[in-house]
């Protein structure tokens, strides 16, 4: 595992299942148990992963491995229920979030599929949960692609392929191959990052981060566009002096895109002054609210045509929208509070997707709740996105995660799952992530999927979180909440949906 991947393994409790999932609902018929067991089986040997088990290290002396489940039956992994006939939206809400707060059995292949028959319409619908060890939503987006069809033709599948089990390392083996990833990641990790970043001569080409305007950046006064924030840079800077030659200019792209993420790391770190939303954090039980609101992406996109900005930015917008109704109703809103979201993004270079690993990083974004004007907060959330694509956070961070992948150390992490996880912090109230889906349909078994509810994991004491991912001109919002923190849930969850109206009315 990675050391991104091992943190998801490593720092799941009982109260913090790290597993994504989402609840997929298709056009009747339901399809019988059998014949959906029969497609699964053959498209496995397409996600090999999928039939492995975590093994760990004797005393977390390295990182988790895989290894072929000697026992993998496939009867224990694909499920079969149904809500009473003809089932609403609410009673399947319920029925996932029962499932999706329930951990995945860490002895067996981290995955299960549970088939829901009795929907209203003869619809039936998969709720589909795989731990955040195995995919980000980039890789998720590539597995849905090889379990779905492209066409509602349909051919029931041959035979499936005998397969047999690769055997699984002895401890000793365990210790050894980990003894090995000591010595030799580090060194493959410090080349991979060099070469990522253009460095060819080294620390040397540090120097040209010490020029007069990167001092006068650092000590910039506070930024009009978010009060109390240090200036963004401009778009244009000094070009360094140097060599010149394809080698020269490939190190100073280098060299600026340091600085600029330096310099974006610092307004990201006065960030974490403005006063934010106490009542989102603090301990989290193991039980799970779970709510869905859809918007149609022509009425974001309209809005993003119309006042600027990007797709995400609408929907960080609406999210921001959501959250001021709920604090409101709490009476504990006021002008200068935020709500810090981290917003992970795809770091996954473009030869990496279809590989089942996370490659994903975080930027903090403070959505400005306590003011009024929805136009302000649109243009406030607008101002630091722009400003961490152009100081290339995600970038910087993404090597920051190579960097310290190889000092990812497996038995602090496991000590760690013991204690921080669960002591309430307050400097992040939630997570917000958007994940681009198929702008086609998709089918199962020739049933076409109709709607696509993600659902994302909590931890670390944020007890809301919300996933957004589009598919065929709808934009669907899962959002997942503790279940004795937050039995207002819903009105932050429409909140969020009359965010997006709201905006078009002034767009």
């Amino acid at each position: 595992m990675s050391g991104l991947d091992a943190s998801f393994y490593l720092l799941e409790d009982e109260n913090t299942p790290l597993h994504v999932a989402s609840v997929v609902v298709f056009e009747g018929p339901a399809p019988s148990y059998g014949d959906l067991i029969r497609q699964i089986v053959a498209r496995l040997p397409l996600v090999p992963r999928y039939r492995q088990r975590v093994r760990s290290v004797p005393l977390h002396l390295g990182r988790p491995v895989w290894a072929d489940d000697p026992h993998f039956n496939i009867l224990y992994h694909v499920r079969h229920t149904a809500v009473p006939a003809p089932g609403t939206d609410e009673q399947l809400r319920n029925l996932a979030g029962r499932v999706l707060g329930q951990r995945l059995d860490r002895d067996k292949p981290l995955w299960e599929i549970w088939l829901v028959e009795g929907l209203a319409e003869g619809r039936w619908a998969l709720i589909a949960k795989v731990h955040h060890c195995m995919v980000d939503g980039v890789a998720g987006m590539d597995l849905a692609t090889v379990m779905f069809d492209l066409s509602p033709d349909y051919r029931p599948p041959d035979d499936p392929q005998p397969w047999s089990p690769a055997p699984e390392p002895s401890t000793l083996e365990l210790l050894a191959e980990a003894a090995r990833r000591a010595v030799t990641q580090p060194v493959q990790q410090g080349m991979d990052v060099a070469r990522g970043l253009g460095l060819t001569r080294g620390l040397a080409a540090l120097r040209d981060l010490a020029t007069p305007e990167t001092l006068r950046a650092l000590t910039a006064g506070p930024d009009p566009a978010e009060p109390g924030l240090p200036a963004a840079e401009p778009a244009t800077s000094r070009e360094p002096a140097g060599p010149t030659g394809p080698g020269a200019r490939r190190e100073t792209g280098a060299v600026r895109r340091l600085g600029a993420f330096a310099l974006g790391a610092g307004r990201a770190t006065a960030r974490f002054t403005r006063p934010a939303a106490a009542s989102l954090n603090g301990p989290i039980g193991p039980h799970r609210r779970w709510y869905w609101q859809t918007v149609p992406l022509d009425e974001a996109k309209a809005v993003k045509r119309s006042l600027g900005g990007t797709v995400n930015d609408v929907v960080l917008a609406a999210v921001t929208a959501g959250y001021r109704d709920l604090l409101n109703a709490r009476g504990v809103l006021t002008p200068d509070t935020v709500v810090r979201s981290a917003v992970p993004v795809s770091v996954r270079e473009p030869g990496g997707r279809g590989v089942m690993d996370n490659r994903v990083a975080a930027v903090f974004v403070n959505l400005p709740v306590g003011v009024d004007d929805p136009l302000e907060r649109l243009r406030r959330i607008r101002t630091q996105t722009d400003d961490v694509k152009r100081s290339e956070q995600a970038a910087g961070t993404r090597t920051l995660t190579r960097l310290t992948d190889a000092a990812v150390a497996p038995a602090l992490l496991s000590l760690a799952a013991r204690v921080p996880v669960r002591l309430r912090q307050g400097l992040v109230q939630t997570v917000t992530t958007n994940v681009p889906g198929p702008d086609f349909p998709l089918y199962v078994m020739g049933r076409r999927l109709l709607e696509l509810h993600p659902y994302v994991p909590l931890t670390g004491g944020i007890r809301v979180a919300t996933a957004v991912i589009s598919y065929c001109g709808t934009l669907y919002f899962g959002i997942t909440a503790d279940f004795d923190a937050m039995p207002d849930l819903e009105t932050y969850a429409k909140g969020a949906s009359a965010g997006v109206a709201e905006l078009l009315a002034l767009a």
